[in-house]
């Protein structure tokens, strides 16, 4: 039974701690009858006492160089409430730079007071920096789905582009503002980016365990330089400004997304609303306005905002005064994956506000930028987020020529002119104007049709070695299922099983893809990484891998790094002295083996993987056939990309000759 004051670990934690596989913990409980006993959770989940495991892993000899913090974090978990193990953390780091400076956060418990003194005391020991960021990055994967963060990449991003597009120097170095600042991703990376002197970090966030946080974090960003003042306020920026008279020089911003409640009624005279009141559906464009009132003449702002915000008709005649008075400069339209919510295209807006102050009425510019990245996903992946060196350069090249209106555009970007946009709808969805412009070139064509000629000769070697292969006359074969070669010891067979920890690797660790049959139905690549001691089963090269659903049945060997396997796939290991993996595969993912092994009910029925038949044939002559089996395979990989090829191809040409912009018989 659980103890009043024990602090529960689970098998994925003892296993971070230890530094070894979630398999290995397992064998130690199973092998050692001294290991603790569980002292809550259920059978597949067990919990255990931290300290009763300390004590059992040092006696054990199985911990290794395992720094103190290991132990630390489940201690914060164990706290309870989100608020107040941030806050444990955030004292933490506050006690590590400042040894006796008094509490800050008083609301704190004794129990989180003293964890927080025993953390600090660890870290000057250890090192303060790495061990507040160990602590932050658990805290927020602990609570990833109610938190909203600015990955590392993206911030770096947007500072580089604010900080490139503002007009002139400030008066006295840089001041950077960010009114939602969250743990403070986006000042941090401001301080990291910005390399000259004097710098001032201004925040707001009205959470107050994230403002504590963001605190702490730009403290250690920024500690080897004397010339940073910093201030994180916590209040909410939007009803009770806490930098009223400020003048940034950048400001950037991941505001809340639709919050309906951001205070229309009470600022719905407010001067900050100098392009137009918000709408109550429009609470981003609040923000937006917030910025620019925050920023000194010649001064940037990026800002993440959702799609809608470019087309929504609520907002279009906020977005009108912001094209005609030259405040929006550009709209970068970003590939899925690159922040919260990871399934949306999100865009970054680039607004500046006029080099004189009082000039908001005048024409600032004739044109906008709108840049389309949404391609540079990473290839073949879902829900990975960008090819980020290759967003960046893009993005960077794009904007760089923002004030130079002879200047060469990278392919996906384009300057629209004003009277363009200024029409009924104001859509700045850089989309709608890039796909005009990007048909494929000559040389582009060109490329595709050799493509597709090369696809369909390959296509026609494939289909004369296909077309010899003879009818048997008559004979009869035998077959084996998977369980009768199990029994025979021809091949062994492990399910798939849904990860105990999807957390996903820790920081600068190196994680293990995972494999769903979501994934399979999309373009079977794996969606999530995982850390390598969460994987129950994991499919390794040469090994045979079928997924047990009617709706995504198939089956294939794997070929390359290892990979994790979710639910409802399974991982077969043959006897290479018994069963050849290409003809073993090649059997297994007959249509007609999917339909007798399955239940039959729907299409998302099992199949009961042991039920499959594999034919019956010496080893010798299964080379054969799975040298059939292999021509059949890239078969269909050739006729379905050449049909994906025939598909564009016809798409593109019938697209310019429609538009003039192929001429007939060239």
């Amino acid at each position: 039974m659980r103890t009043a004051n024990a602090v529960p670990v689970s098998l994925a934690e003892i296993a971070r701690i230890a530094g070894v596989g979630r398999a290995a913990v397992s064998n130690w409980r199973r092998r050692h009858d001294s290991f603790p006993s569980r002292i809550g959770g259920t059978d597949v989940s067990p919990q255990f006492s931290l300290s009763e495991v300390e004590q059992w892993l040092r006696g054990n000899g199985k911990l290794h160089d395992v720094a103190g913090r290991e132990f630390l974090w489940p201690r914060f978990e164990a706290l309870g409430s989100r608020d107040e193990s941030g806050l444990a953390v955030a004292e933490a780091a506050r006690r590590m730079r400042s040894p006796r400076a008094r509490s800050q956060h008083p609301g704190l418990s004794e129990e989180a007071r003293d964890l927080a003194g025993e953390a600090a005391r660890l870290g000057r020991s250890e090192g303060p920096r790495d061990t507040f960021e160990f602590l932050l990055q658990r805290w927020l994967d602990t609570h990833v789905r109610q938190l909203s963060t600015t990955p590392a990449p993206l911030a770096s991003l947007m500072a580089r582009i604010a900080l490139g597009a503002r007009l002139g120097e400030g008066a006295g170095g840089l001041t950077v503002f960010d009114p939602a600042c969250g743990t403070g991703h986006l000042p941090v990376a401001a301080a990291q980016e910005y390399t000259g002197p004097d710098l001032a970090l201004k925040g707001c966030e009205r959470d107050p365990a994230l403002a504590a946080l963001a605190t702490a974090r730009i403290g250690f960003a920024t500690e080897d330089r004397t010339d940073v003042r910093s201030e994180i306020a916590t209040a909410d920026a939007l009803r009770a400004d806490p930098f009223v008279g400020l003048r940034a020089d950048i400001a950037l911003c991941n505001p809340p997304f639709n919050e309906r409640d951001w205070g229309y009624e009470e600022l719905a005279t407010d001067q900050r609303w100098i392009h137009g009141l918000p709408p109550r559906t429009e609470p981003e464009l609040a923000w937006v306005q917030h910025l620019l009132t925050h920023l000194r003449p010649g001064g940037t702002a990026v800002v993440i905002l959702p799609p809608a915000v470019a087309s929504r008709k609520a907002g279009r005649r906020i977005r009108g005064s912001l094209l005609r008075t030259g405040t929006l400069r550009a709209v970068v339209a970003l590939p899925p994956g690159c922040a919260q919510p990871h399934s949306v295209s999100l865009q970054l807006w680039l607004l500046r506000a006029a080099p004189d102050a009082t000039a908001v009425t005048a024409s600032g510019a004739q044109d906008a930028l709108l840049v389309d990245a949404t391609r540079l996903a990473k290839a073949g992946a879902r829900e990975q987020g960008p090819d980020w060196n290759a967003l960046t350069d893009f993005v960077l090249s794009a904007v760089s020529q923002l004030d130079k209106p002879g200047g060469d555009l990278p392919d996906g970007a384009v300057r629209i002119p004003l009277l363009d946009l200024l029409d009924d709808e104001v859509d700045v969805t850089p989309g709608r104007y890039t796909s005009a412009g990007s048909d494929p070139s000559d040389v582009e064509l060109t490329a595709s049709w050799n493509e597709l000629a090369g696809s369909l000769v390959q296509l026609n070697g494939l289909v004369k070695s296909l077309s010899t292969l003879g009818v048997s006359a008559g004979e009869s074969r035998t077959t084996a299922t998977v369980g009768d070669l199990m029994k025979a010891g021809a091949l062994t067979l492990r399910a798939g099983q849904q990860p105990a920890d999807t957390a996903g690797p820790r920081p600068g660790d190196s994680g293990l893809p995972l494999l769903t049959v979501a994934d399979l139905l999309v373009d079977g690549t794996p969606s999530a990484e995982i850390a390598p001691e969460s994987a129950p089963t994991v499919a390794e090269e040469g090994d045979v891998v079928v997924a047990g659903v009617i709706r995504a049945f198939r089956a294939w060997v794997h070929d390359g790094p290892p990979i994790a396997l979710g639910p409802q796939l399974h991982a077969l290991r043959a006897d290479p002295e018994k069963l050849n993996t290409h003809f073993l595969a090649g059997c297994l993912r007959a249509p007609s083996n999917g339909r007798q092994a399955g239940t039959h009910a729907s299409s998302s029925s099992r199949v009961d993987i042991r039920r499959l038949q594999v034919l019956q044939l010496p080893l010798e002559e299964q080379a054969a056939y799975a040298e059939a089996f292999r021509h059949l395979t890239s078969f269909t990989r050739l006729l379905t990309r050449a049909d994906a090829l025939g598909q564009q191809l016809a798409g593109e040409i019938g697209g310019q000759l429609a538009a003039g912009g192929l001429t007939p018989g060239r």
